[in-house]
């Protein structure tokens, strides 16, 4: 089941605070980005974040799910918990600060 539009707008307007963020078509599903970094992810109408040790340590107890059959697991983010943006926001913030830029993508060599 894809995720509702309406849901991953939502998200990201709950997270406004946090950066730049958007969110980009993935696979059927929406990958969640802040200041050019992928942060976390939304499927099955379920918000994932990539866990970090600041991200742990701001969410506290909270479950770990993987957001597909295969993927590493990552914060899942409790829908009551969505409401609240300024948690939300601050939570992909610190999350954000721990993740690495992305690799450069290779330029891609044109035939003649």
């Amino acid at each position: 089941m894809a995720s509702d539009p309406k849901t991953v707008a939502f998200i990201v307007d709950q997270l406004a605070a946090a950066g730049d963020v958007s969110a980009r078509p993935m696979f059927g599903e929406y990958g969640v980005y802040c200041d050019g970094k992928m942060v976390a992810m939304i499927c099955d109408d379920h918000l994932f974040v990539k866990p970090t040790p600041a991200g742990r340590a701001f969410a506290g107890a909270i479950d770990e799910a993987a957001p597909y059959p295969g993927a590493n697991p990552c914060l899942l983010i409790d829908a009551d918990r969505w409401d609240d943006a300024d948690w939300l926001a601050e939570l992909v913030r610190v999350s954000t600060a721990e993740l690495p830029l992305p690799k450069p993508k290779k330029a891609k060599l044109k035939k003649v």
